[in-house]
Formats: C-alpha cells, structure tokens, sequence
C-alpha cells in the first residue's frame, strides 16, 4: 500500500455527527485507503474529545504506511451551530461540546489545511461528488431522523450563509402553536415528520393495542422503536404504523414542495435510516404531495432519488470539500 500511496497526496475525511464518528482516509484518485469508526462519546470532554479525533486521523495514517507530510488536507463535518469561518464549533449538543476551536487545534497537530464543514452539508456533497447527486446542478437533500436535516449543493458548492450552515427544513413552521420542538420554537417541521415524532406516535399506538407487533417486539420505549423496527412492523401486518409513516412522510413532500418552488432543485436526495429502510413508502408519499403542490412550471424540473453512500456520506463529503478548498 505504501507503493500506491507515496506519490498522492491523501485526504481524511471525519464525520462526527450521528452516533459514530467516522473516519476514512483517501488517495488522490479518491481510492478508500483507510477507516475507522468509533461510539461518540457524549460525556467526554473537550480535550480527550478531540484527543479521539487525532489518535483516529494518526492511526489512519500509520495503517497506511504515511508521513503527516503526505496530508494534503482534513475534512470535519461536525453537528450543531458552527462558525464555518474560524472552523469552530460553537455548540454539540451530543458531544457536549461548546465554543471549540476544532480547525486551529487540528491544523497546529498535523499541519495541513482543516475545513470543519455541517454534517449533514458533508453528507449532502458526499452524495453530490460520489452517490445520487452526481451530475446535479442544484441538489437538495433531506435526511429525516431524530431530526430532519437538510443541505443544498449549488453549482459544485455548499449553499451556506455568510458564516453558517442553513438549510434548516426541520425547522420549517408548519403547525401553527403546535408541538414544542428541541429548537426551542413550536410547530416546526420536525415535530411531525422526523423519526422521532413518528415513533412516538407508534408508541401511542402500541400503548392503545392498535401496533401488537411494535408493542411485543419494542414496548413504547422510543428508544426501542428504531427504523428497521418500523419496517418490520409494517412487513408484519401492523397498518396504524404505515398510516402514520405515510402521513409523515407526506408532511415532509408538503415541506419540500415549497423547497422545490424557492430553490428549483434538479434533484432531491431522501436519505437517513429510515428512508433506507422503507424507500418505496417514502418515495410514493413525497411524489404525491410534490405532485400535488409544486407549481405546473416546476413539475418536471426535479427527481427525487434515495441516497446511495449510507454511513460513509459524511466522511465521504468532508474529504472531498476539504480537496475543494484546497483546490480553489
């Protein structure tokens, strides 16, 4: 491998959204020529937290038999509000993280430029340079889970704001004084569409005797009632589940219907464990509710795709809009 490796340049791309961080390692030619992948660790500090992360980059490097010298860039997609400018996160919630300077404190390790990108921007450009995006000239991309996150790729660039993600469609107000919603706002998109809402309402289901299988394989424990869960109630004959999936998944078309008529995507990526596991379900409710309210003008603009990279999107994305930067 250090024959293969020694005339490249390699680029690492992390991921630490979701409950793992990510780590691969690449050659120019953008070939995988390392992994790893770790349990994030909410309760870890600051230092040991990015200690974890330069161990993990260090250890990528050693398996592959290169110097740090060899980096020509590290790509961080990261959770939570951030100052893309400075490459500092200013808040992670499920890290426990506030007001860290993760580009400087990785840039003064390895020496190499550091991009500290969202996560779900690094996923939604993994798929635009490398799965169901590639060739978009405007892409959107959704991810429905224990929130629903949202990216737009235009023009080969992340859409983003003068020092910060956007993009926030989980946040979108659709029920006027509705359900209070982690943001700290009430009605939002979320409240009603993500993995969490729903299973939620699966629980209720299950409680009231209407989901027997969620209730005997899961409880109403949400953390039990997880995406292949749902699957497997639906597949088992539990039809309140897949109502309440479709009414779902019909308040997110509704969303992106709107998307569709501001920004005019060419393509929408879904993607997110839950619509990996039922993409026929999600794919027909979104296509009615965008059928239904996106503008005549815009009804043949757009495809909706489901996601091709899985778990490696982020890391994927991270890398190759560190390579991006570099390369500008």
């Amino acid at each position: 491998m250090k024959d293969v490796l020694a005339s490249d340049r390699a680029w690492v791309g992390f991921d630490l959204g979701g409950t793992k961080m990510n780590a691969m390692l690449f050659n120019d030619e953008f070939e995988v020529r390392g992994r790893r992948r770790k349990k994030s660790r909410g309760s870890e500090g600051v230092e040991a937290g990015i200690e974890r992360i330069v161990a993990s980059i260090a250890k990528l490097l050693e398996e592959a038999q290169l110097p740090r010298e060899s980096l020509g860039g590290i790509g961080i997609g990261c959770p939570g509000p951030l100052d893309l400018e400075e490459g500092v996160i200013l808040e992670a919630p499920n890290l426990g993280w506030k007001n860290v300077p993760l580009k400087k404190s990785l840039e003064k390790e390895f020496g190499c430029p550091v991009f500290v990108c969202n996560d779900v921007d690094a996923g939604v450009y993994g798929e635009y340079r490398f799965g169901a995006a590639d060739g978009a000239r405007t892409a959107l991309g959704v991810f429905p889970g224990t929130g629903i996150g949202g990216a737009m790729i235009y023009e080969g660039k992340i859409f983003r704001g003068k020092t910060g993600s956007c993009l926030e469609i989980g946040h979108v107000p659709v029920v006027p004084d509705g359900a209070l919603c982690g943001c700290g706002r009430r009605g939002c998109l979320e409240t009603i569409a993500s993995r969490l809402a729903l299973s939620a309402e699966i629980a209720k289901a299950a409680y009231r005797g209407q989901a027997p299988y969620i209730l005997r394989v899961a409880g109403t424990d949400l953390a039990n009632i997880r995406s292949g869960t749902i699957k497997e109630s639906i597949d088992a004959g539990d039809k309140i589940v897949d109502e309440i999936l479709r009414n779902g998944a019909q308040q997110l078309g509704l969303v992106l219907a709107g998307a569709v008529n501001l920004l005019a995507p060419d393509v929408i990526v879904l993607g997110g464990g839950l619509v990996e596991a039922l993409p026929k379900l999600f794919l027909e409710e979104i296509g009615k509710a965008l059928a239904k309210q996106v503008m005549p003008s815009f009804s043949k603009s757009y495809e909706v795709r489901i996601a091709r990279l899985g778990d490696d999107a982020g890391a994927m994305g991270a890398a190759a809009w560190a390579r991006h930067n570099v390369e500008a």
